[in-house]
């Protein structure tokens, strides 16, 4: 491909890695979300492709057995409306998306053979792969891109995409062109529109079929079928024969015959009794990660434990529209009353970062580097009390009691809040029973997955709509004229300086008069049995598991 043929900002990629603002990694992400290919985008700035790891010879590989995963079996009804990673990592062996963003960050082509973007970020053309199916035999098109955008764009569906996507996207600037392509017209600039069509709720789906229910009607273009689907029991998948992708042996993927979620509740001891024994290959902590575990399993030779670098986070959430926190200082004292360093010692074995209150991670690109905010209940209690609280104030905490690491947050928080007046009552409940209301509590502790550009959560958490009413996943109900349009600016800024410097001032905002405090950054493992092979480190632990396949027992014993 001629160089002239990409899209004309490439060279302002070109001149900021010159320019020693863009790493290579950093270049490469950027250049693929222009279109531009991650095998080709380092020849343009005089680099070798990267090789990848090592992989495992065709030779090498072993078809066939069942993958056994404990983990969460939720109720499935519309995948746009997914607030969980853990259901989408079962329905995404089903269905599939337009994009994937990899472990390193870097978006590529999937059910898309590649898209182009215009040079003012307003017009985006997706070229579909062709020759694809869904496994009841329809054939993937155009149409089924149309129709899953519309149902993301569809606020009786209430995806947390309208919020994301529908900040630029409307049901008119769909365009279908063929059979196979289908263009957007973008009511402002935007640089992420593929990562964007990787965000979990982002399933395609069979326009033919889909009613609004997807375990009625499973019809995906993904590697498996569903045989079993058992809410709180049981998930069981088979292999198809037709898929359109092959393995290294030559043959269609996937390698292993099928996959089974088992629901083992939320005790993690009989889980790791279970994986050591091998009743079990895999433990999913994409709901939440669990330190506990690592430490338990991280010398046992039983186990592989796989890290990834990852934005993963426990966010401390108040709805600004309800007394108290209606109140910055009110909101303020709390944040203030974090001993970060304490709170990651004890809730989470040191293993993360500390944050500083803006939902925005030091490893994503626009990062905008700021001090860590002080543990100062005497700055926390005289700000209670010019909110009139000079008494104290008694508030309730709410957390999922499955999630350890977060309960033990709330109790240090509620320990080391008591001198600053705050009397906190922690309100433990089941998982399940906090996602039913995580966007109704009034003080709560919500977990957040990792998303590659610092934009894409702002999108999601801190907007309105239209109409001026929150987005469906702005759980605190926070919305800042000034940031929003900051935060507009910023998806549509592509030098990365200019893109930083606003980035500084939103992570100010949201500093000084935001509903959120984020103490750390916590890191993310995957844990498998030593049988388990090729599963690559993911910062959102999705199961991209095509190629991951199992080593026959006679196997593994000689190893």
């Amino acid at each position: 491909m001629e160089k002239k043929s990409f899209n004309p900002r490439i060279h302002e990629l070109i001149d900021q890695f010159k320019a020693g603002k863009l790493s290579r990694r950093e270049f490469v992400r950027y250049a693929a979300l222009l279109g531009v290919s991650a095998a080709v985008a380092p020849s343009l700035i005089g680099c070798a492709p990267e090789t990848g790891g090592p992989k495992t010879k065709p030779s090498e590989l072993t078809r066939g057995g069942v993958l056994r995963v404990a983990a969460p079996v939720h109720k499935v009804t519309h995948p746009a409306q997914f607030t969980w990673a853990v259901p989408s990592n079962q329905m995404r062996q089903v269905g599939e998306y337009l994009t994937w963003t990899d472990g390193e960050n870097i978006t590529r082509p999937y059910l898309l053979e590649n898209w182009e973007a215009s040079e003012d970020l307003l017009t985006w053309t997706l070229n579909l792969r062709q020759g694809i199916t869904f496994n009841n035999g329809d054939e993937f098109n155009a149409d089924d891109v149309v129709f899953t955008m519309n149902e993301w764009l569809n606020k009786d569906v209430g995806s947390s995409l309208l919020g994301m996507v529908g900040a630029y996207l409307s049901p008119t600037g769909i365009e279908k062109v063929g059979d196979y392509q289908v263009i957007l017209h973008l009511d402002q600039p935007e640089i992420g529109v593929p990562e964007h069509l990787f965000h979990y709720p982002a399933l395609v789906l069979n326009h033919r079929t889909f009613e609004g229910d997807f375990i009625k009607a499973p019809h995906g273009t993904g590697p498996y079928t569903i045989e079993t689907y058992s809410e709180g029991e049981l998930c069981r998948l088979v292999r198809r024969t037709d898929y359109w992708q092959a393995g290294a042996d030559g043959e269609s993927l996937p390698y292993m015959d099928g996959m089974e979620f088992i629901d083992m509740g939320t005790e993690m001891s009989p889980q790791v009794a279970a994986l050591q024994s091998g009743e079990i290959d895999m433990i999913d902590f994409s709901d939440s990660p669990r330190p506990d575990v690592y430490e338990t399993l991280k010398d046992d030779e039983r186990a592989k434990i796989i890290p990834a670098s990852t934005a993963q986070v426990a966010v401390l959430r108040m709805r600004v529209d309800m007394d108290p926190w209606t109140d910055n200082n009110v909101r303020m004292a709390l944040k203030l009353c974090q001993n970060r360093e304490k709170i990651l010692k004890l809730a989470y074995f040191d293993q993360g970062l500390l944050g500083q209150d803006f939902h925005v991670y030091p490893y994503h690109p626009e990062y905008c580097d700021k001090p860590i905010p002080e543990y100062d209940p005497e700055k926390a209690k005289a700000l209670l009390e010019e909110a009139g609280y000079s008494d104290g104030l008694e508030i309730n905490l709410a957390v999922g009691n499955g999630w350890p690491a977060m309960v033990r947050y709330a109790e240090i928080l509620k320990e080391d809040a008591a001198p600053a007046g705050f009397n906190v009552n922690i309100v433990t409940m089941p998982n399940s029973q906090y996602w039913e209301k995580w966007t109704e509590v009034d003080l709560g502790i919500t977990s957040w997955t990792h998303r590659p550009l610092g934009t894409m959560v702002l999108n999601l958490a801190y907007t309105v709509d239209d109409e001026g009413n929150p987005v469906p996943w702005n759980e605190t109900r926070w919305s800042d004229e000034e940031f929003s349009e900051l935060l507009t600016e910023a998806n549509g800024t592509l030098d990365v300086d200019r893109r930083r410097k606003i980035f500084c001032e939103l992570e100010r905002i949201q500093w000084e008069r935001g509903s959120v405090g984020i103490s750390f950054w916590r890191n993310v493992w995957f844990v498998t049995g030593t049988q388990v092979m090729d599963v690559q480190a993911h910062p959102t632990l999705y199961m991209l598991f095509n190629e991951v396949w199992l080593q026959q027992e006679e196997a593994a014993e000689e190893v």
